[in-house]
């Protein structure tokens, strides 16, 4: 079973650091890529329905050869479940993959912004619904550190740059109160959820996923810095 807020598994990729100078690299780097269904076999899939809701989730191949979140979202639980379970979430992050040598992690840490390159689709309703969550190595299996999605180009593939450090801690669905700076070093997991049941929204929903990167400003076109200063504002009013 999975519970989209407490993704626990994890990318297995070494990290080699090229000395330049002293300096370690800092160019992109490409996190997570879904363009065919063995690369669809890393993510795990799960939505409210793991706990007796209703909605659904499914991660497929879409027409464009590139991957798609898509569902059902959906509030109501099953019958004799109503104030016993939540229901309005669906969501996807990768595998866990372990070696003898222990887990293996990403390491974000020479990078500025996380960057999705996505097409969002779907019941309109449900656009400003989604979320980017990445978990990192803590005592706290729960915690959760995530970033409200916001789109501008309906049903056209676009990227969307967000700052690590814009990030907020969360547990279990709730912000967090405690002061916790995200382990870049050290990521775990990193994937995208739909919290239908936060903004009480309901309806078909759908993504468009391409690829998944660190990057620095050095690398973008554009940085919309007003913007990214107005998204690190969510948090505390999102939930």
């Amino acid at each position: 079973m999975l519970s989209v807020f407490h993704f626990s598994k994890v990318r297995y990729t070494y990290t080699a650091i090229k000395m330049e100078g002293g300096n370690p690299p800092r160019r992109p780097t490409t996190l997570w890529t879904f363009h065919s269904q063995e690369e669809l076999s890393q993510y795990a899939v799960g939505c409210d329905a793991d706990i007796g809701g209703t909605s659904t989730c499914n991660l497929t191949m879409g027409e464009e050869g590139k991957g798609r979140f898509w569902g059902d979202m959906k509030l109501a639980v099953k019958p004799g479940l109503e104030q016993k379970v939540r229901g309005g979430y669906a969501g996807f992050r990768n595998k866990t993959r372990n070696t003898l040598f222990g887990e293996l992690m990403d390491d974000v840490s020479l990078h500025e912004y996380l960057l999705l390159r996505v097409k969002i689709g779907g019941d309109p309703r449900t656009h400003n619904s989604y979320f980017a969550n990445i978990q990192t190595e803590s005592s706290i299996s729960t915690d959760l550190f995530q970033h409200r999605l916001w789109f501008s180009k309906p049903n056209e593939w676009e990227d969307i740059i967000i700052p690590f450090d814009a990030f907020v801690l969360t547990n279990s669905g709730e912000l967090v109160s405690r002061e916790m700076t995200m382990m870049t070093h050290r990521v775990r997991t990193i994937g995208i959820s739909i919290l239908g049941g936060n903004s009480g929204v309901e309806g078909k929903y759908e993504i468009g996923l391409d690829v998944i990167k660190a990057v620095n400003e050095d690398d973008l076109d554009v940085i919309p810095r007003q913007k990214l200063q107005d998204q690190g504002k969510w948090g505390r009013n999102a939930f």
